[in-house]
């Protein structure tokens, strides 16, 4: 294989890693987006009665137990916990495609500039 279609073919899978990285990285974010309209809009109790609960309890609502065991917070920090292991992957999948390409594209000059000097 010549150097040149290897090189191509490097660089268009740094590509596409950094491209899987950071697909990864926007679901993380939009499951952070889900999971801050989660804790901001009001909720109702248990029994479905129409009382909302407020979205953010102040220290009014602390003490009231109903309101704050009728939140789904399984739920909730379900939506965090998945979110978590996508960014990270994310982070390290763009960062190691972006290190690759940049990696190829200095190492293409330094051969540039060999030639040019021989």
């Amino acid at each position: 294989m010549r150097s040149l279609v290897y090189d191509n073919a490097f660089r268009a899978r740094a590509r596409r890693t950094q491209g899987w990285g950071l697909g990864l990285l926007a679901v993380a974010g939009l499951l952070w987006v889900w999971l801050g309209v989660l804790l901001l809009t009001p909720y109702e109790d248990e029994d479905g009665g129409g009382s909302p609960c407020p979205a953010l309890l102040s220290s009014d609502y602390v003490h009231e137990k109903d309101c704050v065991a009728s939140r789904d917070w399984p739920g909730t920090l379900a939506v965090l916990g998945g979110s978590v292991p996508l960014a990270v992957v994310g982070a390290v999948l763009y960062t190691s495609g972006a290190v690759s390409h940049r990696m190829a594209e200095h190492l293409a000059e330094v051969n540039r500039l060999d030639r040019a000097s021989a």
